[in-house]
């Protein structure tokens, strides 16, 4: 009896594993489309990006909460949470804009954003990877990005354990 529990404590436990990487997955590549279709669609141009955040239904966040991602910063923050996870879009008034998963994988994160540019054929190339001094867990990574004209600096930060953790992926025009 003891070792049918102990069958089922290993079971669960490899399965809820499983469930929750996939789900880290999910959310990476979910984190990674909604920057391609907000933040780099728009960089640059936040009336542009918060008119297509309207468009597509997304809720300003209560003034409180959004004080919470803009720092003191003048902006709007939309809430743009779906089944795969909590996200968030922030439209800073400089022309900066972030997506930000609560939880993703950050290798997935890194590797869903670099395809989908691939894809959209925006050429780029890593200035920098470094950790953070202060959350050793965490992984900034730069780059430069171009797309005809467009000269794009980002920002990749993620946690770089594959179970995940918060995920921020930053633009600026260049």
């Amino acid at each position: 009896m003891l070792r049918r529990l102990c069958l089922c404590i290993a079971a669960l436990t490899g399965c809820s594993a499983a469930v929750a990487e996939e789900l880290a997955a999910a959310a990476a590549r979910q984190v990674a489309g909604l920057f391609m279709q907000s933040c780099l669609q728009f960089a640059g141009d936040k009336e542009a990006l918060r008119g297509w955040a309207k468009q597509k239904g997304l809720k300003v966040l209560p003034a409180e909460v959004q004080e919470a991602f803009l720092y003191g910063l003048p902006g709007v923050v939309f809430d743009a949470s779906n089944k795969d996870g909590k996200f968030v879009v922030v439209s800073q008034d400089a022309g900066s804009c972030s997506a930000i998963a609560e939880s993703a994988s950050g290798p997935g994160v890194i590797a869903e954003l670099e395809k989908d540019m691939t894809d959209a054929r925006i050429a780029f190339k890593v200035t920098a990877e470094k950790a953070d001094l202060e959350e050793k867990a965490l992984r900034h990574r730069e780059y430069l990005a171009s797309q005809g004209q467009r000269q794009l600096l980002l920002l990749v930060s993620t946690v770089k354990d594959p179970p995940g953790g918060q995920a921020m992926l930053t633009v600026n025009r260049n």
